[in-house]
């Protein structure tokens, strides 16, 4: 197998969803017998943006934003841990800090399911 240069990764990367990109990431932490908590919620956050630029161009991608928690937070937070690769207290500032993004550049169907399940915990979110 040829060696992947840095900017090869990245490339990849890019492409790749916050879903995809988080299985690629617990993956990896099984496979190399590591945790990446903090470093993957930088790497999370780089692909997220070059998604926002190309959702606006044409409406196939889509943000998933955290508008409020409601009355049943702990479930909110059990929610955005199983959408994202965030540990729990990134998950839990994510929560207290609302509205923020949870998902950015998302197909459609990524993001009614993600919606509704974030819904079905108590929390009130919107797509744009």
């Amino acid at each position: 197998m040829a060696k992947l240069s840095n900017e090869d990764l990245l490339a990849a990367f890019e492409e790749m969803t916050l879903l995809e990109l988080s299985e690629f990431v617990k993956l990896f932490e099984d496979k190399f017998d590591v945790t990446a908590a903090a470093p993957a919620a930088v790497a999370v956050a780089a692909p997220g943006a070059a998604g926002a630029e190309e959702a606006a161009e044409e409406q196939t991608e889509f943000d998933v934003v955290l508008e409020a928690a409601g009355d049943k937070k702990i479930q909110v937070i059990k929610e955005v841990r199983g959408l994202t690769s965030l540990g729990l207290k990134e998950a839990k500032d994510l929560v207290d800090n609302a509205p923020k993004a949870l998902l950015e550049g998302v197909n459609k169907e990524t993001a009614d399911k993600a919606k509704e399940a974030l819904e079905g915990a108590g929390a009130t979110v919107t797509l744009k």
